[in-house]
């Protein structure tokens, strides 16, 4: 974590395939002004990714300026899952802002209504049809917290206000979504913390490795947290430094214990939704119902745009205009998302994302299995992989340089990843859009490999 890529260019073999071409030095010497420009006006958070300057993206492909290609593994943090610059989104987008119409607040536009109904009628599970529409993911957990508490001091007064979330979950960068989130360096900054927020284990099988039920209880008791006081359990269907999938068995007792207890269960899919593991939206894999379901990220495949979905009976516990946001539903993005879902739905993204998952699988444990030491563990679901290194063979103490090392070779050999993540930063994530085929997904793992064959050689 607080990691930065050094500007120190370093020459590499020269590439040139269908899919990733490397000219020059990394980072390309010339741009150098342009990183010196933005680490001059910009705070120092904004410096954590490689320093590759994208010019323009298209597909499964990455281009800067001069003359580099890169086979995309990071869908943009798991935001281009249709793909980069889909002409049918770019049409929608000139189309709507010709109009020309620009913003329009909370006014009524055939744009909204048309991504509403999409939305209910092609997105969301049966049991939900109302669908929010907010700016970012974090804007949409905020909301989900505050609808989860206002339905539950309805039915059970103000005591009934416990938000349960996973350890190691993450729900965003704002104040409420923090205190949901379950990674202590990211509450630092608060001081007054609301204690109704309970961070539990995850039952990951890495490191929450007690993945029964009855484990989830006792942390509850010993926390002392009275079921009955709960509003609900706010989760990552996986978590976002990893692609772990929990126990459905679990899950399935989770609902059940929810239901008793009158509380809500609500998944945060701003990563994992949107055909990413394989289903529409991830928590399908559970077989379980939702009552509230945070969207954001592939919803559009690269403009700001995030939703809420729910049921009628939590979702309009608001009076009008007491639940707004002032982009929401801004008419250029609705126009640019509805041709994004249209696109996923009629190229048959999703089942792609199901076909090629199981490659993907087969690669990532062919690491895992050829690298058990540094690697602790390594899953993954649909289009969208995790390893997570370690310091020692065994445990769970993250190693961020090795991390950091394998993306900076995959980098500098055409494929592109973001920065590490998850506990430690040392969780290499892999996410390419969903419209990328198998020989594509082949060639980005074959350079993976090579970057942990090269990167674990020199350090021995």
């Amino acid at each position: 974590m607080g990691k930065e890529f050094p500007f120190a260019p370093r020459k590499t073999e020269k590439i040139h395939t269908r899919n990733r071409i490397i000219r020059t030095p990394i980072p390309v010497p010339a741009s150098r002004p342009i990183i010196e420009t933005l680490r001059r006006f910009e705070p120092a958070s904004m410096r954590g990714q490689p320093l590759v300057i994208w010019d323009r993206a298209f597909g499964v492909h990455v281009y800067d300026r001069w003359g580099n290609k890169w086979l995309d593994f990071s869908s943009g943090v798991l935001v281009a899952n249709a793909g980069h610059g889909i002409r049918e989104v770019e049409k929608a987008i000139v189309r709507t802002a010709a109009k020309p119409l620009h913003h329009n607040y909370c006014f009524p536009s055939a744009e909204r209504a048309a991504l509403a109904r999409f939305i209910i009628e092609q997105v969301a599970p049966p049991n939900l049809d109302r669908v929010f529409l907010l700016t970012t993911g974090s804007e949409a957990a905020e909301n989900a917290i505050k609808v989860c508490r206002a339905n539950s001091h309805r039915i059970g007064g103000p005591k009934k206000n416990v938000i349960l979330s996973f350890e190691s979950d993450f729900h965003g960068r704002t104040l409420g979504s923090q205190l949901a989130g379950g990674i202590p360096a990211l509450k630092e900054w608060i001081i007054h913390r609301d204690p109704d927020f309970v961070n539990v284990p995850c039952p990951d099988g890495f490191r929450g490795k007690d993945q029964t039920f009855d484990g989830f209880l006792r942390e509850l008791k010993r926390r002392n947290v009275l079921p009955k006081n709960i509003a609900g359990l706010f989760m990552e269907t996986y978590q976002g430094g990893s692609a772990i999938l929990l126990p459905a068995p679990f899950m399935k007792e989770l609902r059940r214990f929810l239901d008793e207890n009158r509380a809500m269960l609500i998944f945060d899919e701003v990563q994992s939704g949107i055909g990413r593991t394989g289903k529409m939206l991830a928590f399908e894999h559970y077989g379980v119902k939702a009552d509230l379901v945070c969207l954001g990220k592939g919803i559009s495949s690269g403009l700001p745009l995030a939703a809420v979905l729910g049921h009628s009976s939590h979702m309009d516990l608001f009076p009008p205009g007491s639940m707004t946001s002032t982009h929401t539903g801004n008419p250029i993005i609705c126009a640019a998302a509805l041709a994004n879902l249209q696109y996923i739905r009629r190229k048959k993204l999703v089942e792609n994302s199901a076909r090629l998952g199981k490659v993907m699988r087969t690669r990532v444990q062919k690491i895992w299995r050829k690298y058990p030491d540094p690697v602790g563990h390594a899953a993954s679901a649909g289009l969208v992989g995790a390893m997570q290194l370690v310091a020692r063979p065994g445990t769970t103490d993250p190693n961020p340089d090795t991390a950091f090392a394998i993306v900076r070779h995959c980098i500098e050999h055409g494929l592109m990843l973001f920065a590490p993540v998850g506990n430690g930063g040392a969780s290499v994530k892999l996410s390419p859009p969903l419209s990328i085929n198998e020989s594509q997904l082949n060639e980005g793992f074959d350079v993976l490999e090579a970057a942990f064959a090269a990167v674990l050689q020199n350090r021995k």
